[in-house]
């Protein structure tokens, strides 16, 4: 079938069942996942799945339905809905689809021999993967390993003239194991994402990287509450990062509910933070030329050397905003609206490496897991559970867990002092080792 053609022309049949304008966005898909524990396979899931989604505007008010049935009934019928639907909601000034503009072409997002790898060697690389993890005498038990694949296409339409396609593929592998001392477990994942096949890191690193999570935080002592440094370590650092991400979506800076609302160009961070987005990366796990509404993509400084420079829009958000889009609608497939969401998104490196932070660090914590929110991105207050490593005199001394962590956005940004040079650039939402001079603590 000719997606390309159909989107077109089920644009013009919305336009003529009464719609004032329309988006068709169809996508199909294939996706495989096999998984495997204790030498056995446990689940081989291989599905193809395809659908189209329609959003109209009918006197200033917008409808959306979708189905995954592309006969002629099932196409009437759902656009149908979505003009009913459109005629039943409020009409809204800024409801708009955006006009058709030319976009560059992202190198590295498609990658055909990863259909052509036989079944047999997917499976027993992941079977591999868990037997390496598994060699480590102070691994106990296996949460199992996976291999997975996803191949998408795409294809966005518009009454104002759009219409781009696009194919992408990825694969990945993980895999998880137990390490236990006495009655304490710990486990420990690890994942690799790649656009190509054979990019995949070696099996023995993602099993060693397992593994090595898995023990490294067995026998943990407590400390006493106290205000002390923070290492984050690039695992955990999102959880900075995103409170930051979320506080800049310009939705949520319409509503008011964002510290960082009225923060535009000035100083809210630290010198040392910078954050960009950059959906243009050849081979980068989130790149695409174009976002969820067929709007070019480019990279983009969002934080600079502390400074905030943007806030991130879809079509709709923007125009509220009067503003242009900055290429940032996100969408889950062809049965949701455009949200809005970053394609990849980074913390600049800094000039130091991790170990030169730990040394040059007399007393604090090195973060290597936290629960809860992170960054609330209406307030900027941080609180969270912690554990990791705890660190006297520059060295780390011995693990830690059932801690916390607090503070507020201001401070903890303020107090960013030192920023490492290992940013993992294979990761659509990455950042380096970060440390904050001084955060509350509490323990025992």
């Amino acid at each position: 079938m000719n997606y390309k053609n159909l989107a077109d022309k089920l644009v013009t049949r919305s336009l003529r069942k009464g719609a004032e304008s329309a988006e068709v966005y169809i996508q199909t898909g294939r996706n495989l996942s096999l998984r495997v524990r204790n030498s056995d396979i446990e689940t081989i899931q291989e599905a193809a799945s395809s659908g189209v989604g329609f959003r109209v505007l009918v006197n200033g008010s917008m409808g959306f339905s979708h189905c995954n049935d592309f006969s002629d009934k099932a196409l009437d019928e759902t656009l149908e809905k979505a003009i009913a639907f459109a005629k039943l909601t409020t009409p809204e000034d800024h409801n708009t689809l955006p006009q058709a503009k030319d976009h560059k072409e992202v190198e590295g997002l498609y990658d055909p021999e990863i259909a052509k790898v036989p079944m047999e060697k997917k499976i027993d690389m992941a079977l591999e993967l868990e037997s390496l993890a598994m060699k480590d005498e102070r691994i106990s038990n296996s949460s199992g390993a996976s291999f997975g694949e996803r191949e998408t296409e795409i294809f966005i339409a518009n009454s104002h003239g759009l219409n781009k396609s696009l194919k992408s593929g990825i694969c990945s592998m993980g895999v998880g194991v137990v390490a236990q001392k006495g009655e304490e477990r710990n486990t420990g994942w690890e994942s690799c994402v790649r656009r190509y096949f054979s990019d995949l890191e070696s099996l023995e690193k993602i099993a060693g990287t397992a593994a090595q999570k898995a023990w490294e935080l067995l026998d943990p002592k407590m400390v006493s509450t106290q205000r002390a440094a923070v290492i984050f370590d690039p695992v955990v650092a999102s959880s900075l990062i995103g409170g930051i991400i979320a506080a800049i979506n310009g939705e949520r800076v319409l509503q008011g509910a964002s510290f960082l609302r009225d923060a535009m160009d000035e100083q809210f961070a630290s010198e040392l933070l910078s954050i960009i987005d950059d959906g243009t990366r050849p081979k980068g796990p989130g790149s695409k030329p174009f976002d969820g509404e067929g709007v070019p993509t480019q990279k983009r400084i969002l934080v600079e050397a502390g400074v905030l420079r943007s806030f991130i829009y879809n079509t709709i958000a923007a125009n509220r905003a009067g503003v242009e889009s900055t290429g940032n609608a996100s969408r889950g497939g062809f049965s949701g609206m455009p949200s809005i969401g970053t394609h990849n998104l980074f913390v600049a490196p800094g000039e130091s490496t991790p170990e030169e932070i730990i040394a040059s660090t007399q007393r604090g914590l090195l973060l290597k897991g936290v629960t809860g929110y992170g960054i609330n991105p209406v307030n900027g207050n941080f609180s969270g559970g912690a554990s990791g490593f705890w660190i006297e005199n520059g060295k780390i001394v011995h693990p830690v867990k059932g801690l916390t962590i607090a503070g507020s956005a201001d401070t903890i940004l303020k107090g960013i002092d030192m920023v490492a040079d290992d940013v993992d650039m294979n990761r659509s939402f990455t950042a380096p080792t970060i440390r904050i001079a001084e955060m509350q603590i509490g323990g025992a």
